[in-house]
């Protein structure tokens, strides 16, 4: 059976990861019922603060007061992935659906032309993301004129571009690359669907944030090492990330699998925006009503990266001035 044939279970322990999922949710998400719109009024107030629950002391953590966070985190993760297990399929299906109605609706979505979105996982309980992996896939700028990219359809949707998640290593390093068709989809060693390191013409996959290492020399010792150096490989910013979790906060906290890919990949991007002079992206994650928690639920560190909105099958959440601003 081809790895984009059928679901495999995964585990969601530790690392980030996708699930295989079939290329027929994708491919048929346009046969799917038209879009409904759906009330997008914000559901709490608005805060562009989010909290850290950690103190630091001349830039060191306390390692014992981390290891309570993270215990915490711990036990939040077990409640959620519970909740999740037992969810209703009826009810999960009518939010996946309501979820994807209002981001693609939204103007925030159909205004951003370079997306880093996840592929969605059954066994993760992942929001479902096909519907908008597809449409994406159907705005593409493959084959039009760099004077047509910008040029917006009728409906005010933006060519797009489409960057998904390839786990590089056990060590929270994951790479973001363009793919063109479902089939730029490959399994990797857990039977999980990811983009090749190849496109379909033999040449490398567009990056959105690529690291490399580089042959570096001290000059006072003289000796060779290596160093991380992070460049652009696209040639514009990401305008719009659309993430997964576990739990979420309406003030931004977000909580992840534990594996912390998305925060460390979501900093180095951040800082090249900063150092290129580039629009921050917006960062939007998608959330079933049940892993919207209460404040100060998620406990948080200086390394955990805050969303700007959220997404519940109740409407869109703006939390950050970055949200406020390209949502109006």
């Amino acid at each position: 059976m081809s790895a984009i044939a059928s679901y495999q279970n995964c585990s969601g322990q530790g690392m980030f990861r996708h699930c295989k999922t079939t290329a027929r949710l994708i491919r048929n998400a346009k046969e799917i019922a038209p879009v409904t719109h759906l009330p997008t009024t914000p559901l709490s107030a608005v805060s562009s603060n989010v909290r850290t629950n950690i103190v630091m002391k001349n830039d060191v953590v306390d390692p014992h007061q981390l290891e309570a966070i993270f215990q915490k985190k711990r036990s939040l993760r077990s409640k959620i992935r519970k909740e999740l297990k037992n969810m209703d399929p009826i009810q999960r299906s009518q939010e996946d659906t309501a979820i994807q109605d209002i981001v693609l609706e939204s103007s925030w979505f159909k205004a951003s032309r370079n997306i880093c979105a996840y592929i969605s996982c059954a066994s993760l309980r992942e929001v479902d993301t096909s519907r908008i992996v597809s449409e994406i896939l159907s705005n593409q700028t493959d084959g039009l004129s760099e004077i047509s990219f910008s040029v917006q359809e009728g409906n005010g949707q933006m060519r797009k571009k489409l960057y998904v998640p390839r786990v590089e290593d056990k060590n929270s390093n994951m790479r973001m690359l363009k793919i063109s068709a479902v089939k730029g989809l490959v399994a990797n060693s857990m039977n999980i669907l990811e983009p090749s390191l190849l496109d379909s013409d033999g040449n490398q996959c567009e990056d959105a944030l690529q690291s490399y290492m580089a042959m570096a020399v001290c000059c006072k010792t003289k000796i060779t090492y290596m160093k991380s150096v992070c460049v652009m490989q696209a040639s514009e910013p990401v305008d719009l990330f659309i993430l997964p979790g576990l739990a979420f906060e309406r003030s931004g906290g977000r909580l992840g699998r534990g594996g912390g890919y998305y925060d460390v990949f979501l900093k180095k991007y951040q800082k090249l925006a900063q150092e290129q002079k580039w629009k921050q992206p917006l960062l939007v994650a998608l959330s079933y009503s049940l892993q919207v928690v209460d404040e100060e639920s998620i406990p948080v560190t200086p390394y955990d990266v805050p969303v700007d909105a959220l997404v519940s099958p109740r409407g869109f959440i703006p939390i950050s001035p970055v949200a406020i601003e390209r949502c109006d």
